[in-house]
Order: structure tokens, then C-alpha cells, then sequence
């Protein structure tokens, strides 16, 4: 299928749409639509324009957001890969509850168009599923958005969390669901996600054509002909556990080397979530005896901490200091930027 054909079972709303129909609707959208139908709108005139690629926009957790090319042959790709992987079918009911102007909204829709399903757009908020009566087969959503759906979810048959980690407090919230619930790993580069993993399953299962292992860093190194013209090598520490699993362990970048025990970051983080009552992150910050030492950076006013806060922690992961600050220094798409806040410590 060429990337401007529509799937005959693809419907919008309800609403059999041919690519005329789906034009002038975007115009519509465009011009009176709100801030998150204005983004759908462009993005539907973009698929069907002559140019063989979209300028998507990275997320910017490493860096500053930018702007590269991904050929919507790649977009195609990914949506067939997700839909084999998830064995979605034609006429399959799909919720796009995030914004399309990045990568995870965007795939919605090329999915729905490539594979034939039914898409409802509802406007991305913290709760998407809230007074939605309908059942839906496929809904994408960050962990967010998620957490405040949890007496919704029934209304799902599968759902895919991606944009961020998923901690351990809402992973114990979603076992023995009815629903299907898959934390995806990916990125803008890789159109999306190329591995996924059942919550409370320890591995990520890589999509259908894409090859993993890892460099002599420890670091994912991805091979996905499909979706990435070359390959990609991540700064993401992994166990490869074969070329189509891996354990996810955490950034390189964020490592802490402290007296020789290297901590990671993220993992310390999913164990304290639920305890702290705002956002927070654990870096490391540079000590003359430890060469670096393990902090806690709290968003908030400062207040005594629980003595049991870290009981779950082991004796290297406690942190040797406590920060309270009033913002967290943050992405455009709301990911921390760790560094850059610890800066502002002086």
C-alpha cells in the first residue's frame, strides 16, 4: 500500500472518508478547529501531499528538540509492524487521545489509515477516557493518562503506554487487568516503538524485522531496515537477553558512579514513586570523596520527609542529600531535564 492510499475500512469519527473528503476537512480543522484539531488537520494535509517525507519533531530529553525527516514509506512500515504485532484487524476500533504533533499521535493516525481501523478523536487531556461510553480495541497513551483512567480501562481491549517510563506503583495497578496493557520502548527516529513488553513481563519483545544487540558501551544498538535507514545507536543500558529481547536498565548519561557502585537512576526513581507526593528525580551530583553522590531533587516547598521513605532502597541507593526546588527544568513534551535543574543548584 502506497502511504497516501486509504485502507477502504478506515473511518474518522464514525465517517467513511475518501482523501478529498479528509482534505477539505482539514482545512476545516485548520481554520476552526482547536489547537489539537489544527494539528491533526496539518497532519492529514502533509500525508497526502507530494513530498515523500514528514518533518517530525524529536522530544528533547537529551537535548534540544529538533526537527528530522522520516519517509512516510517508514510510517507506513511502522503501522504494519504494530498492527501484526498486536494483531489488529480491519474495522478494529482505535482511541487517538494524544496530541498528533508528535510521534505517538502521528502513528495513530497513519495506523488507522494503513491497517483500517476506526479512529475517535478526542482532545488529549489527563483523562481521555472519562464519560467516553465507547469500547474501543486500540488506545494509545502515555503513563499519565493512564494512571488517571484506571476505572476505564475495562473499555479497552489493548493498550500501549509509551513518552515515558512505566513505574512500578502503575505497573502493580495493572495486573490481573482484563485488558491487554503494553509499555512500548521507541523513539522519534524509529517512528515510534520497534519493541514492546506486557506489563509485568521483565523483557522487551523487539517488532516484527528489527534486530537488536548491544555496543561495547552495554548500549541498544538498533538495526530497523523498515523504519530507520541506518542504524541506530541508542545510549539506552541493556541486558540483550537474545537478537529480539532485552532488559531496559537506564540512560547512560544518567548513571551514577558513586565510590565505584554504579546506580541507575531510573530504576531508584520507579521504587520511590507513590511515596513522594510531587515530581522528583535522583542524580548525581560531584563529591570529592565519592567522586560523585546521590541526591534527591523534590518539585516543591521544602517539608520533612517520611523516615520509611527509603526503606525500599538499598544501602548505595539511598540518597546522601535532599534538594527542594521550586520547578523542575522540563522538555517541551514535559520530560525532566535532570542536568540542567541540577545546574540550577549551584
Amino acid at each position: 500500500m502506497k502511504s497516501y492510499e486509504i485502507h477502504p475500512n478506515f473511518r474518522l469519527n464514525g465517517k467513511k472518508m475518501d482523501q478529498d473528503q479528509l482534505c477539505h476537512l482539514a482545512f476545516d480543522l485548520i481554520q476552526d478547529g482547536e489547537p489539537y484539531q489544527k494539528d491533526l488537520g496539518q497532519l492529514i494535509l502533509q500525508w497526502f501531499d507530494f513530498n515523500k517525507s514528514i518533518l517530525l519533531m524529536t522530544s528533547g530529553t537529551t537535548g534540544e528538540a529538533k526537527g528530522i525527516s522520516i519517509k512516510k514509506k517508514a510510517m507506513v512500515n511502522s503501522a504494519k509492524a504494530t498492527g501484526a504485532y498486536f494483531k489488529l484487524m480491519p474495522g478494529d476500533r482505535a482511541l487517538l487521545c494524544l496530541s498528533t504533533r508528535y510521534i505517538g499521535g502521528k502513528m495513530m493516525v497513519i495506523r488507522a489509515l494503513t491497517l483500517g481501523l476506526e479512529l475517535d478523536v478526542v482532545a488529549p487531556s489527563a483523562a481521555p477516557l472519562l464519560n467516553n461510553k465507547e469500547i474501543y480495541d486500540f488506545v494509545a497513551m502515555v503513563p499519565l493518562q493512564v494512571e488517571n483512567s484506571l476505572e476505564e480501562l475495562d473499555k479497552v481491549k489493548t493498550i500501549i503506554i509509551g513518552g515515558a517510563q512505566v513505574n512500578n506503583k502503575l505497573a502493580e495497578k495493572l495486573q490481573n487487568l482484563d485488558t491487554a496493557v503494553f509499555e512500548t520502548y521507541g523513539m522519534t527516529e524509529t517512528v515510534s516503538h520497534i519493541a514492546a513488553k506486557k506489563i509485568g513481563e521483565p523483557y522487551f519483545t523487539v517488532l516484527p524485522k528489527v534486530n537488536i544487540y548491544a555496543d561495547e558501551r552495554g548500549c541498544l544498538v538498533i538495526n530497523a531496515p523498515k523504519v530507520a535507514e541506518e542504524v541506530l545507536v541508542t545510549n539506552d543500558l541493556v541486558e540483550v537477553i537474545s537478537d529480539h529481547e532485552f532488559k531496559w536498565l537506564g540512560r547512560i548519561d544518567n548513571v551514577v558512579n558513586s565510590g565505584g557502585i554504579k546506580l541507575f537512576p531510573e530504576q531508584i526513581e520507579s521504587k520511590l514513586i507513590g511515596y513522594i507526593p510531587s515530581r522528583f528525580f535522583v542524580i548525581g551530583k560531584k563529591d570529592e570523596l565519592l567522586g560523585e553522590k546521590l541526591i534527591l531533587v523534590i518539585e516543591s516547598e521544602p517539608y520533612p520527609l517520611q523516615e520509611d521513605l527509603f526503606n525500599s532502597l538499598s544501602k548505595y541507593e539511598k540518597p546522601k542529600e535532599v534538594f527542594f526546588v521550586e520547578k523542575i527544568e522540563e522538555t517541551v513534551t514535559g520530560k525532566m531535564l535532570r542536568k540542567q535543574t541540577l545546574l540550577s543548584l549551584g
